[in-house]
C-alpha cells in the first residue's frame, strides 16, 4: 500500500536579481526596476513511499530536500504536479519549535504536543514517558528559558518521539544532545518503524540515513539523481566531490572577483577513499582543487567547519605554510592533512575559499558557502565539546620513578 506519492511535482519561486555594487543614488534607481527570475526548487519529481517504509533523502544544500518536506507537510503548495498522502501525517522540521521561554517544561509539553497534532488527553497519558525519555524529571517545572541548549533539544525531540502518526517527516532532527542521547533517538525512530510508521528522513547524517532507511533518494539541482539501495546511493553521493553549480552562497560582504575559483572540495579517510563520515580522533584529509584565471600574489586558502547552528568550530588555513603562495594561471591542488579529528560528534557544514592576504576581511577572491556537509561520529566516550588526544601513564606508590617529577602541591583545606 502506498502512503506517499509525488507525481511530476515541480515548485517554482520568483527571485529578485540584486543589482551589482554601484553608487548609492544609482542603486536606488536600479532598485525600482529589479529583474525577477523564475527559480525551480523542484523540477518534475516523482516517487512513492510504501506503508511502513523508511525513505531517506540526501543531497547538497539547495538540492531540493527541504522543499519536498515543506510540500509534504503542506507548508507550501506545488506549482505543478500531484501529491497523494494516505494517513495521519506529522512533521518534525525543527526540534523545539513552538516552545515558549516563560513556560515550564511541563507546560511546553502540552503546548508543543498540541502544535504537533496531539490531543490533550493523549499528552497527559504520555507525560511521564516524555519526561523520562528527555531525562529532565528534576527540571520539568522550571521555565525552559533556564534550560541549557542540550536540555531544550532533548525535551523537543522527546515530545516528537511520542507522536503516533501514520507518516512521520523528519528533517535534520538527530543532531541533538550528546552521543548517548543520539543513540536513544535512533532507537526510538527504529521502534516507530517496527510498529509500521512510514518515515521520510532528510539529513546530512549519512550514517544515520544508512542505518534507519530502507531506500535512499539523492537529489541534485531539484531533480532525483538516484533512487535505490541506501549503501549504493550513499557511496555514489560520497564519490561526488565536485562542487555543484550554484552551491556557493556568498554573503553580502563576500565579493568574488573570479580571478580564481575553488572547483572542488573532497574529504578522504585514512585509507585514501572519498568519504563524508569520520570519527573523532581518527585521521582526515581535505583536498581542495582550484583554477586560476589571472596571476595572483600572496593568497591564502581556507576550509572552515561550521556547526548546524552556524558557529565556526574549526578551520584549515594555508597561512601556516612558511612560504607565501603566488599563483600563475592554471589548475592546482591544496591538501590539508589532519592526523586526529578533534571535532565533537555532529554534522558540520563546510566553507572553502581563496582570499588575498592584504585585502580587507570579507573581500575574497572566491568563497564557497556551505558547499559540503560531513558527519563526525565517535569511536570512544566523548563528554565535552572537542577531543584532545592523550596518553595516560600511571606509576603507583612504591614503584621506582614515582617521585621523579614534582608539581604544584595541594594542601587540605578545612
Amino acid at each position: 500500500m502506498i502512503d506517499l506519492e509525488l507525481k511530476k511535482v515541480s515548485k517554482k519561486y520568483r527571485i529578485t536579481r540584486e543589482a551589482e555594487t554601484r553608487p548609492s543614488f544609482l542603486r536606488k534607481l536600479v532598485s525600482l526596476r529589479k529583474r525577477k527570475e523564475d527559480f525551480w526548487a523542484l523540477n518534475d519529481v516523482s516517487f512513492s513511499v510504501q506503508r511502513a517504509e523508511a525513505l531517506g533523502i540526501i543531497g547538497h544544500n539547495g538540492a531540493g530536500k527541504s522543499t519536498i518536506l515543506k510540500l509534504l507537510s503542506r507548508i507550501t503548495t506545488p506549482s505543478a504536479g500531484e501529491i497523494m498522502i494516505n494517513g495521519r501525517l506529522s512533521a518534525l522540521i525543527e526540534v523545539g519549535s513552538g516552545f515558549h521561554p516563560e513556560l515550564t517544561g511541563r507546560e511546553n509539553i502540552y503546548l508543543n504536543g498540541s502544535i504537533l497534532g496531539m490531543l490533550r488527553r493523549e499528552i497527559t497519558k504520555k507525560l511521564d514517558s516524555i519526561v523520562e525519555f528527555a531525562e529532565l524529571r528534576q527540571f520539568i517545572d522550571t521555565p525552559v528559558k533556564r534550560y541549557s541548549s542540550g536540555m531544550y533539544v532533548r525535551l523537543g525531540f522527546s515530545i516528537a518521539a511520542h507522536l503516533d502518526p501514520d507518516i512521520l517527516l523528519l528533517d535534520e532532527v538527530l543532531d541533538v544532545g550528546d552521543a548517548a542521547f543520539q543513540r536513544k533517538c535512533i532507537e526510538r525512530i527504529l521502534e516507530l518503524k517496527r510498529t509500521g510508521t512510514t518515515i521520510v528522513f532528510i539529513s546530512h547524517d549519512l550514517r544515520a540515513v544508512e542505518k534507519l532507511c530502507d531506500r535512499v533518494i539523492l537529489m541534485k539541482n531539484g531533480r532525483v539523481e538516484r533512487d535505490g539501495d541506501p549503501g549504493e546511493t550513499i557511496a555514489y553521493y560520497q564519490s561526488l566531490s565536485q562542487l555543484l553549480p550554484g552551491e556557493e552562497r556568498p554573503s553580502a560582504n563576500q565579493v568574488s572577483s573570479q580571478k580564481a575559483l575553488v572547483t572542488s572540495l573532497a574529504f578522504l579517510d585514512e585509507s585514501g577513499k572519498a568519504n563524508l563520515s569520520f570519527e573523532t580522533g581518527r585521521p582526515m584529509r581535505a583536498v581542495l582543487n582550484y583554477e586560476v584565471h589571472e596571476k595572483l600574489s600572496d593568497v591564502i586558502f581556507e576550509v572552515q567547519f561550521h556547526s548546524s547552528e552556524g558557529r565556526l568550530c574549526s578551520f584549515f588555513s594555508s597561512e601556516t605554510l612558511p612560504e607565501r603562495i603566488d599563483l600563475e594561471p592554471g589548475t592546482g591542488v591544496l591538501e590539508f592533512d589532519c592526523s586526529s579529528v578533534g571535532l565533537a560528534p555532529g554534522v558540520y557544514f563546510l566553507d572553502a575559499g581563496i582570499r588575498d592576504r592584504t585585502a580587507a576581511f570579507g573581500i575574497n577572491i572566491d568563497w564557497r558557502h556551505r558547499c559540503v556537509a560531513i558527519r563526525v561520529d565517535y569511536d570512544r566516550e566523548l563528554r565535552d565539546t572537542f577531543y584532545m588526544p592523550y596518553i595516560c601513564r600511571h606509576t603507583p606508590p612504591g614503584v621506582p620513578g614515582g617521585e621523579t617529577e614534582k608539581g604544584l602541591m595541594f594542601a587540605n583545606i578545612e
